[in-house]
């Protein structure tokens, strides 16, 4: 159980990602609160996350309510909705740490690296926010099955960001999760983690794996 309490939103919480950190922050005894665009498509999440996980609660709300409500904002859209998501809560977000968990994945070549003009994903993110929002990447490489799952994750969290506060409490997360998370510097960095995935996806396909992952090495044991 978590010492502190908050309201995790998840935007975009109807994905197969959305739920499974749903699952996992909700037994680490955070309150989560799914966001859609619509609340008919939030309250169908809700009684999916519900099927797959019984014990798990979670609220239903629109987006912009959704982000509101929340402590801590994580985004979970596909790229194509990103910008637009982000837009519409933008004033909601102020003050607050955003974790932006999209991928520039571009259908149907997602095994491509194919970052944006803007850099990536988390810097365009950053941009349209600015500094009022403190902007962490992370996620992107961890396969969603398994967030649903009561497995054991082998596979480490990068996590970039501008505020190293903000970083540290991303990190703090992702081990309530059940993963370990590492600094990777400022949100430039994010580029990495987001072309990382179209590299795994090629490392799933021609090595028939379900769900490779980065593992970072060299840590003392001291």
């Amino acid at each position: 159980m978590s010492d502190t309490m908050e309201t995790i939103a998840i935007l975009g919480g109807t994905g197969d990602l959305g739920t499974g950190l749903a699952i996992r922050w909700a037994k680490a005894g955070h309150k989560i609160v799914i966001g859609s665009r619509t609340l008919e498509k939030a309250e169908t999440a809700v009684k999916a996350l519900c099927e797959i996980s019984p014990q798990t609660e979670a609220l239903a709300m629109v987006n912009q309510d959704a982000a509101v409500a929340g402590d801590i904002v994580v985004l979970t859209v596909p790229f194509a909705h990103q910008l637009s998501t982000l837009e519409s809560v933008k004033t909601a977000l102020a003050g607050k740490i955003l974790i932006d968990v999209t991928v520039p994945l571009m259908p149907p070549a997602v095994g491509k690296v194919q970052l944006p003009e803007g850099g990536s994903a988390g810097k365009m993110a950053q941009d349209l926010l600015g500094e009022e929002v403190m902007v962490v990447t992370a996620f992107q490489n961890i396969a969603a099955h398994l967030l649903q799952q009561d497995v054991k994750i082998e596979c480490d969290v990068l996590v970039a960001g501008n505020k190293k506060i903000a970083r540290e409490k991303v990190i703090e997360l992702a081990a309530q999760a059940g993963m370990t998370g590492w600094h990777v510097g400022p949100i430039e960095n994010s580029a990495a983690a987001e072309a990382l995935t179209s590299v795994l996806i090629q490392i799933n396909r021609r090595h028939d794996i379900s769900h490779s992952g980065l593992k970072i090495i060299g840590q003392s044991d001291s």
